[in-house]
């Protein structure tokens, strides 16, 4: 038996102290720029220890990984590969990344936490055993994706690209939903820590359902609802970036594509079955599945219920993916982390991993970080960059700068 894997925590939700700024020269944005031009041009540390580190076969494991993945349609290029051990950074990002993408961030100055001290994500086992749970997450959800779906990568996802492009940074790991690293930089490898919002998975049968699909059945199976969403998109109710614009509209947006509109009936709300476990049902194959007249999933059903590729609250990342993280870590030659907190342990732990095995830390993010006196407790005050980086500032701001100065080095 593996041993377990360990569940996807809620995270701190209060903001945390204000970061101390290293080397001191990063308090400016121009300064921030000098500082991880420093940090990503360095040679590789001679400080690096990797002995107890190196236990997993990397051939062996991938493959786990590709097994793992198959289920929910994750094509292999977007799975680390073990690069050669030349000098590479990986990058490790978070919400704040997204956020000039028109996302909802959760411990920036509109955050969700930071503004909506009552929000509370779905768990994964009351999304399973609760038909009313998965109606009130299917139509938040509803109204809230097609912004989702047309917000688009960054000049910040656009940078991380180039800077794979230029062979400074060899790999990418995003605690994101969004897929904004994978539609920025393809040819760039791309971990989703936490899955993804653009396809479904049924708990079954396994299969693969894409998110844009299932929104038009939520569509047809939710008229009233479907021209309520029509109304709220002409009027711009839904346009804004910020959260507090949209609460004086009587609405509450958090991340992740879900808005709640206070006193909403959910309960009419309805979602379609998995179309393979209803085709195999209706065959008398597998688990009963009933739906009413319409296709809407109905109660009495043993199986066939969808939910989003993503790992929930309360459930664990899978055993390949938390593999391939680490060994991205094992084979990088230092790690910079743009725009989390890391509050969440999934993350967190990958930056602790790298800081035991001694690989510079750099993170840019405006505010606080878990843990980051930690990270940052034996930096030499000769620092400039090198070794280590602590920025508070706008990522837009930075990286695109940080690629123009880099690209001019290779020229």
């Amino acid at each position: 038996m593996p041993p377990p894997q360990p569940l996807l925590r809620v995270p701190y939700t209060k903001p945390f102290p204000p970061p101390t700024i290293i080397p001191t020269s990063a308090t400016t944005a121009s300064g921030a720029i000098a500082a991880l031009v420093d940090f990503l041009s360095a040679p590789a540390s001679t400080r690096i220890r990797r002995d107890h580190f190196h236990h997993h076969h990397h051939d062996h494991s991938l493959q786990h990984h590709r097994h793992a993945s198959a289920t929910t349609n994750t094509s292999t290029n977007n799975i680390p590969q073990p690069f050669d051990t030349r000098n590479r950074t990986l990058i490790l990002t978070g919400a704040g990344i997204s956020v000039s993408s028109g996302l909802a961030d959760y411990r920036g100055t509109n955050g969700t936490y930071t503004l909506n001290r009552t929000y509370k994500p779905i768990y994964f086992n009351e999304f399973c055993a609760s038909h009313e749970a998965r109606k009130r997450y299917w139509a938040r959800s509803f109204l809230g994706w097609t912004n989702l779906n047309r917000a688009r990568p960054n000049v910040s996802h656009a940078a991380v690209g180039r800077l794979g492009e230029l062979g400074v940074v060899g790999s990418c790991i995003t605690q994101n939903v969004d897929s904004f690293h994978p539609l920025a930089h393809p040819s760039l490898q791309t971990l989703e820590l936490h899955g993804y919002l653009r396809a479904l998975v049924c708990l079954s049968c396994g299969s693969s359902y894409p998110r844009s699909d299932f929104q038009s059945d939520l569509a047809r199976l939710n008229p009233a609802w479907s021209t309520f969403l029509e109304e709220m998109l002409a009027s711009g109710a839904l346009d804004t970036e910020n959260p507090d614009e949209r609460r004086r509209k009587g609405m509450r947006t958090n991340p992740d594509g879900d808005v709640d509109v206070p006193g909403a009936p959910y309960g009419t709300f309805r979602y379609p079955a998995c179309p393979v476990c209803l085709a195999a049902a209706t065959a008398g194959r597998r688990a009963v599945v009933k739906v009413d007249d319409d296709g809407a999933w109905a109660t009495g059903s043993t199986g066939g219920i969808l939910k989003p590729a993503v790992v929930m609250f309360g459930e664990s990342i899978a055993a390949g993916v938390k593999l391939a993280a680490e060994q991205a870590v094992d084979t990088a030659s230092r790690m910079l982390v743009v725009g989390s907190s890391l509050a969440t342990y999934s993350a967190w732990r990958l930056v602790k991993r790298a800081k035991e095995q001694g690989l510079p830390i750099a993170i840019l993010n405006i505010g606080g970080v878990r843990g980051e006196d930690t990270f940052f407790a034996d930096v030499p005050e000769t620092n400039t960059g090198r070794d280590a980086v602590r920025a508070g500032e706008n990522a837009d701001k930075v990286l695109p700068q940080v690629v123009k100065i880099m690209e001019d080095m290779q020229k």
